[in-house]
């Protein structure tokens, strides 16, 4: 079974049930963390009583800084909702560690950002390096990769299309909300993975619904085929796609002809107007809400309650 691990700012937590208790660790970052897992194990069984969860303040549990990689257009749903037909071409792309952020601090809206959207994502935690060049087996991922946690990529979808522009739009500080728990997982646990089902509710309003079934391309395929070219450490983050249920959706198909004729200041400016009127997009006081879990709970990381605001 998968044991949840929980950062504050006095250190780390394994957490049982409704309760935590601390990790008797000098680890700061999370890398240092998965060096000595004895001593998540050694809280994770002791017969301390802890303390509440609801008396702790969680962090992100990935400390910065550290790599942070995500995969584009990674579930079916997302590539229909996109408009894209056929065989899609696997991507990566990098956002900045400091857009990583704690799964309760406000996700901020920039000021020239109206079109601001979401997209929950399993984050995969390094728990090895993995060099160039590596080729990763289904049977291999229990040894590159420590434990699962709930990501949200945050996009700024105006700079992302005019710009096409992936890393700005989705690297301003709070794009990255992560956690609440980072969930190590034991070998037996990646048989799972298919299982884990991915939830995002905007107010309540369920948006996105999926499970890791509907993946194009699957974890070990994705990090054989992101080894051609980066090197990963224990620590870092590898965000690992979207299900469909985002805001942003391709236009029907005659107003996209339509578009194709226009000049682009035109089409992007037409574009944006019936955007504005997408009542989907996240705005100030709204709650977004992401949970990742397989249906048994046999993998469970928790629940992220993310707040927006507008910057000041």
């Amino acid at each position: 079974m998968s044991t949840n691990v929980l950062r504050t700012a006095d250190g780390w937590w394994a957490v049982r049930g409704d309760r935590a208790v601390p990790v008797d660790t000098k680890a700061v970052t999370t890398a240092e963390l998965l060096a000595g897992r004895a001593a998540v194990r050694a809280a994770a069984t002791s017969g301390e009583p802890g303390t509440p969860l609801a008396d702790l303040v969680a962090l992100s549990p990935v400390t910065t800084p550290c790599r942070v990689v995500a995969q584009m257009v990674n579930y079916r749903s997302h590539a229909r909702d996109s408009g894209f037909k056929g065989e899609i071409p696997p991507a990566f792309f990098r956002k900045a560690s400091g857009s990583v952020s704690g799964p309760a601090e406000a996700v901020v809206r920039p000021a020239h950002v109206t079109l601001l959207d979401y997209e929950i994502e399993l984050g995969l935690v390094m728990g090895a390096p993995l060099p160039v060049g590596t080729v990763v087996e289904e049977r291999d991922l229990p040894s590159y990769v420590a434990g699962l946690v709930i990501t949200n990529d945050i996009s700024a979808r105006e700079v992302q299309l005019t710009k096409t522009q992936f890393y700005e739009s989705k690297s301003y500080p709070t794009f990255t909300p992560t956690g609440p728990y980072l969930s190590l997982l034991e070998p037996d646990d990646f048989a799972h993975l298919l299982d884990l089902r991915l939830k995002l509710s905007v107010n309540d309003e369920l948006r996105q619904d999926r499970t890791l079934a509907d993946m194009i391309v699957r974890p070990a395929q994705a990090l054989t085929l992101l080894a051609r070219f980066q090197t990963l450490d224990a620590g870092d983050l590898l965000l690992t796609g979207t299900p469909g249920g985002t805001a942003l959706k391709a236009p029907p198909k005659a107003v996209e002809k339509i578009g194709a004729l226009l000049p682009p200041a035109v089409k992007w400016k037409a574009f944006f107007k019936s955007q504005a009127k997408n009542p989907h997009y996240l705005r100030a006081g709204d709650m977004i809400t992401a949970a990742i879990a397989t249906p048994d709970g046999r993998i469970d990381l928790g629940e992220q309650r993310t707040p927006v605001a507008d910057a000041n």
